[in-house]
C-alpha cells in the first residue's frame, strides 16, 4: 500500500463511497504500522459533485487531457506575448473545446448514476477555464484528485487550493525613447485592447452560453412534461375507448332487457285474460248444473 495508489483508488469512487473507503485504508496502514500514511491519508477530502466529476472526466477520458493542456500553455503565451490574432484564434477553440468537455462530463456523470444541475456543470466549466489560465491549476485537474472545484478570473491565473500564489510581476521600466517608439507604443496600446476587448467577448460568450444553458434544460424539462402529458392522454384515450365499449353493450343490454319486459308484460297480460275466461266458463257450468 502506497499514498498514491491509495488516493487514486479513493477519487476514483463515487462521492458516498469516499468516506467508508478512506477509512478502511486508514485502519490497513495502521495495521500495517504505517501511521504517517495513515495521517496522510485522513488528510484527503472528500470531493465535491463538481470535483468528482472533474476528476471523472479526466479518468474516464484522459484523450482529452492533453489538448486542454496544450490549449491552455498556447493561451498564456499569447496573454503574455500580447497576440491579438493568436489570442483570438485560440480564443474560440477555448470556448469550444470547453462546452464540448462540460457536456462530455455531464453525460459522463448521468451515466455513473449522479446527473447534474445548471450550477454543477458551470463550476465544471470554471475548472477548465482555470486550467486554461493557470499551469498549476491545469496540473492538479490532470491528477483527477480534486476536492473542489478550481475557479479563475477571465485571462488571468487561477488560485489552486495549497498552491503558493504567484507575485505580480514588477511594472517594467520605461523604455528609452528612439525612432519609431511612437509607431511600438501605438502597436501595444492596439494589442492591449485587442485583448480587452477579447476578454469582454469571452465574459459576454460564456454568459450567453450559460443563459442558452438554462435554456436548453427548461427545452428538456418543458418536453419531458409533454411526453408524459401525451402519455397520459393517450392512457385516458384508451380508458375512455374501452368505457365508451362498456356503456354500448350496457345499452344493448338495456335494450334487450326491457324487450324481455315487454314480453313477459304481454304474455302474462294474455295469461291473465285466459284465466279470466276460465274461471268464468267454470261459474257458468257450475250455475247450471242440476246438482247446483
Amino acid at each position: 500500500m502506497d499514498y498514491d495508489s491509495v488516493a487514486d483508488e479513493l477519487y476514483a469512487l463515487r462521492p458516498e463511497e469516499f468516506t467508508a473507503a478512506r477509512a478502511s485504508a486508514m485502519a490497513s496502514a495502521r495495521t500495517a504500522g504505517d501511521r504517517e500514511l495513515a495521517e496522510r491519508i485522513r488528510a484527503l477530502r472528500k470531493p465535491s459533485l463538481a470535483a468528482w466529476v472533474s476528476n471523472l472526466l479526466v479518468r474516464s477520458s484522459p484523450g482529452e487531457v492533453e489538448p486542454l493542456l496544450r490549449l491552455g500553455e498556447g493561451l498564456r503565451q499569447a496573454h503574455q506575448d500580447l497576440d491579438g490574432t493568436q489570442l483570438r484564434e485560440l480564443s474560440r477553440r477555448q470556448h469550444a473545446l470547453i462546452r464540448a468537455l462540460s457536456l462530455q462530463a455531464r453525460q459522463l456523470a448521468k451515466e455513473a448514476g449522479h446527473p447534474i444541475g445548471e450550477s454543477v456543470q458551470r463550476e465544471v466549466e470554471n475548472t477548465l477555464h482555470a486550467v486554461l489560465a493557470d499551469p498549476e491549476a491545469a496540473e492538479a485537474w490532470a491528477g483527477g484528485r480534486l476536492a473542489k472545484p478550481l475557479s479563475a478570473a477571465v485571462g488571468f491565473p487561477a488560485t489552486v487550493e495549497g498552491a503558493r500564489p504567484q507575485r505580480p510581476a514588477p511594472p517594467a521600466a520605461p523604455a528609452p525613447s528612439r525612432p519609431g517608439g511612437k509607431e511600438g507604443e501605438r502597436r501595444r496600446r492596439k494589442l492591449a485592447q485587442a485583448r480587452e476587448d477579447a476578454e469582454a467577448a469571452e465574459r459576454e460568450l460564456r454568459d450567453l452560453q450559460g443563459e442558452a444553458t438554462v435554456a436548453g434544460q427548461e427545452v428538456a424539462d418543458a418536453k419531458q412534461q409533454v411526453d408524459g402529458l401525451q402519455r397520459r392522454v393517450e392512457e385516458l384515450t384508451g380508458e375512455l375507448e374501452r368505457v365508451r365499449g362498456e356503456h354500448q353493450q350496457a345499452r344493448f343490454a338495456e335494450r334487450a332487457a326491457r324487450e324481455r319486459a315487454r314480453t313477459a308484460d304481454r304474455r302474462a297480460r294474455e295469461a291473465g285474460r285466459r284465466a279470466a275466461t276460465a274461471a268464468a266458463r267454470l261459474e257458468r257450468l257450475a250455475s247450471s248444473s242440476p246438482d247446483a
